[in-house]
């Protein structure tokens, strides 16, 4: 309940704002140009879930939104197969999701129209409870038809071959998820840091609020590692990860005696 009362407040600035598209408009002057930010993500990846749900929604806050063109690209670490097929790095039910998403977008181009689906769905799965994702639709008082029609028509499946051909083709590659790319350039592990990267990118004339208590100096010198879904895990993490466990063992034969 306290993750949809924040996002009650998301709404209500949305209403504020009137549609996305007026928003961009906002105290802009007619020569500056927006932000791209693009976040390619998989669903059922926990800290993919984390940063929409607990980070993107600072867009909306003050005036950010009105300078920045967020894209979303759910297909992650997802894997090809022959005939179309693939698989995903957590199972069906995210393949299931990815391509729900996917069809949201698609059926809702509008940033304020899919993003609250989106925001949803990412919920429950923080929530773990990933399965009820069509209560989503009754939540937010949408039609099921045009994702359900989406999906069932093998739209869907297309939408996602397309984002796999755009994920595949990142230079440089991405090897994880969350991976958040700003005017081209990936944040790498600092991408809960995105704010402090999309102000400074941007060259508009008037700076939004929101970029107005940042220097640029903090930008690059507050770099910090974040939780990530690899596509393939790191070697030296499964050094790492097998040690810790070979230690732990030790120290239970050891408590033991």
């Amino acid at each position: 309940m306290a993750a949809y009362r924040r996002w009650v407040s998301v709404l209500c600035c949305l209403s504020l704002l009137g549609s996305f598209a007026s928003a961009s408009t906002i105290s802009l002057p007619s020569d500056s140009r927006k932000v791209s930010l693009t976040l390619y993500y998989e669903s059922l990846c926990p800290y993919s879930a984390n940063f929409i749900v607990n980070y993107l929604p600072k867009l909306f806050n003050e005036d950010l939104i009105s300078i920045v063109d967020l894209r979303l690209v759910p297909w992650g670490n997802a894997k090809l197969k022959g005939n179309d097929t693939f698989d995903c790095q957590h199972g069906p039910t995210e393949c299931l999701l990815n391509t729900v998403e996917a069809c949201a977008i698609d059926a809702w181009p509008k940033l304020n129209d899919h993003f609250p689906f989106i925001y949803c769905v990412e919920n429950l799965e923080l929530e773990r409870k990933p399965l009820e994702w069509e209560s989503c639709f009754k939540k937010l008082g949408l039609e099921s038809k045009p994702v359900n029609d989406c999906y069932n028509s093998g739209l869907g499946q297309k939408l996602d071959l397309q984002y796999a051909a755009e994920t595949s083709a990142l230079e440089p590659p991405h090897t994880y998820v969350p991976w958040v790319v700003v005017d081209g350039q990936p944040l790498y592990e600092d991408y809960e840091n995105y704010i402090s990267y999309v102000c400074k990118a941007y060259k508009g004339a008037n700076m939004p609020k929101a970029c107005s208590g940042l220097t640029f100096n903090q930008i690059y010198n507050r770099k910090t590692i974040h939780p990530v879904c690899y596509k393939e895990i790191p070697p030296s993490t499964l050094s790492s990860r097998t040690i810790s466990t070979v230690m732990s063992w030790i120290q239970k034969i050891l408590t033991s005696m």
